[in-house]
C-alpha cells in the first residue's frame, strides 16, 4: 500500500490507447518530478490535471495554445522566484531530521538515519541506498569514491529493472588514454577471466572494437565487465585518476609510466568490494588501497588547497579532498518481505533526494499554502491577450 504519486501513476495503464496516452502524460509529470527533486509528485499531477483541464476549456473556445503556454512558462517563473525568495534555509542536523522525516512518510528511522548519513559525509558527500540482508535498517560509513560518469553502454546494466551495474569484489583498470584497438585489450581480458572476478575499466573512452569485445563477453556471460570514461579534463583527469590508483591500490597507467596496456599485470589493477555505476555516476565502495597512502594523498592535496592563489583550482581540490577522504554513505534498508523492502527503498530513495533538495534550496510551507501565497507574485505579471489566460490558469 502506497500513497506516493509517482509509484501509483507508474501502474496506471488503461486499455483505451486515447485514455492512455493522457495517462502517459501524467506518469512523465510524475516522473521527472521524482527524478529533479525526489518528492512532491502528487502536488505535480494535481497542478499538471488543473493547468491541462484550464488550458483544454480555453484552446477549445479559440484561444492560441502556443501564447497560452508562454503564459503559463511566465507565470511559472514568477511562482519559482516568489518561492525561492520566502523559503527558509536549511541548518543543522535537526532540520534535516525534520525534512526526511515528513518526505519518508513520517518515519523517524529514516529520519534519523538519513540526517547521521549527511552528518557524516557532508552534503556533498555520497550517499547510498542498499537492500540489507536482514530486517534491520542501519548505516555504514566505508572508505569510497564516487565521480560523475557513467556507463559507456546500456549492455552493461546488470538489473534492468533500475538500469544500474553492481560489481562485487571487482578489478579496476585505470588507463590514461583511450582504448580502442581490441589487441591491445584482450591479454587483460584473458587474464581476469581466469579468475573470474568483474572487471571495471575507467579510461578517456573506451570506442570501436574494444568496446564491441566487451559488450559481447558481457552479454555472452564470459566476462562480468563495465567500461567509463575517466572524471575531468586534461592534468586534472591525471590527478583524479591518481586518486582513483591510491584508493584502489591499483596503479594508473599512463604514458610516463611506459607501461603498455598489453603489458599490464595483476598487479597493475585495482580493487574495491563494491563498485555500482548507473547512466550518470560510478562509486566505488571500500578500494585496497593502504590506508597510509590514502592519508598521505589527502595531506598532498590539503598543502595544495593552501598554496593555490586560484579559486578555481581551490574549489576543484577541494572536491577531490571531498572524495577521497568523505568516505560513502550506505543505508541498508531491512524488511520482511520483498514487497516490503521495495516500498521502503523508494521511501529512503524519496526522502533522500527531497533531503538534498531541502539543504539546497531551503523549505517552503507545505498543504498548497507556500503555492497560494505566490498568487500576488503571478498577478503582478503584466500579459496581454491569450498570454495573460495562460497566467490566469495558473
Amino acid at each position: 500500500m502506497t500513497k506516493d504519486g509517482v509509484t501509483v501513476a507508474k501502474e496506471v495503464e488503461l486499455e483505451d490507447p486515447y485514455e492512455n496516452m493522457g495517462a502517459q502524460m501524467v506518469r512523465e509529470v510524475a516522473s521527472k518530478t521524482s527524478d529533479s527533486a525526489g518528492d512532491g509528485t502528487t502536488t505535480a499531477t494535481v497542478l499538471a490535471e488543473g493547468i491541462y483541464a484550464s488550458g483544454l476549456k480555453y484552446v477549445s473556445a479559440g484561444a492560441n495554445p502556443v501564447y497560452i503556454k508562454r503564459g503559463i512558462d511566465k507565470a511559472v517563473a514568477a511562482a519559482v522566484a516568489e518561492l525561492a525568495k520566502t523559503s527558509k534555509k536549511v541548518s543543522g542536523r535537526e532540520d534535516v531530521r525534520q525534512v526526511a522525516t515528513v518526505s519518508a512518510n513520517w518515519d523517524e528511522e529514516i529520519g534519523n538515519i538519513i540526517a547521521d548519513a549527511m552528518d557524516k559525509v557532508g552534503k556533498d558527500g555520497t550517499i547510498t541506498v542498499e537492500e540489507a540482508k536482514s530486517i534491520e535498517t542501519s548505516l555504514d560509513v566505508v572508505e569510497g569514491m564516487q565521480f560523475d560518469k557513467g556507463y559507456l553502454s546500456p549492455y552493461f546494466v546488470t538489473n534492468a529493472e533500475t538500469m544500474d551495474v553492481a560489481l562485487e569484489n571487482a578489478l579496476i583498470l585505470i588507463h590514461e588514454k583511450k582504448i580502442n584497438n581490441l589487441n591491445d585489450l584482450l591479454p587483460l581480458l584473458q587474464m581476469v577471466s581466469k579468475v573470474s572476478k568483474p572487471l571495471l575499466i575507467i579510461s578517456e573512452d573506451v570506442e570501436g572494437e574494444a568496446l564491441a569485445a566487451l559488450v559481447v563477453n558481457k552479454l555472452r556471460g564470459t566476462l562480468n565487465v563495465c567500461a567509463v570514461k575517466a572524471p575531468g579534463f586534461g592534468d586534472r583527469r591525471k590527478a583524479m585518476l591518481e586518486d582513483i590508483a591510491i584508493l584502489t591500490g591499483g596503479r594508473c597507467i599512463t604514458e610516463d609510466l611506459g607501461i603498455k596496456l598489453e603489458n599490464i599485470q595483476m598487479e597493475d589493477l585495482g580493487k574495491a568490494k563494491r563498485v555500482a555505476v548507473d547512466k550518470e555516476n560510478t562509486t566505488i565502495v571500500e578500494g585496497a588501497g593502504k590506508s597510509t597512502d590514502i592519508q598521505a594523498r589527502v595531506k598532498l592535496i590539503r598543502r595544495q588547497i593552501e598554496e593555490t592563489s586560484s579559486d578555481y583550482d581551490r574549489e576543484k581540490l577541494q572536491e577531490r579532498l571531498a572524495k577521497l577522504a568523505g568516505g560513502v554513505a550506505v543505508i541498508n534498508v531491512g524488511a520482511a518481505t520483498e514487497p516490503e523492502m521495495k516500498e521502503k527503498k523508494a521511501r529512503v530513495e524519496d526522502a533522500l533526494h527531497a533531503t538534498r533538495a531541502a539543504v539546497e534550496e531551503g523549505i517552503s510551507a507545505g498543504g498548497g499554502v507556500a503555492l497560494l501565497r505566490c498568487a500576488p507574485a503571478i498577478e503582478g505579471v503584466k500579459l496581454e491577450g491569450d498570454e495573460a489566460i495562460g497566467a490566469q490558469i495558473v
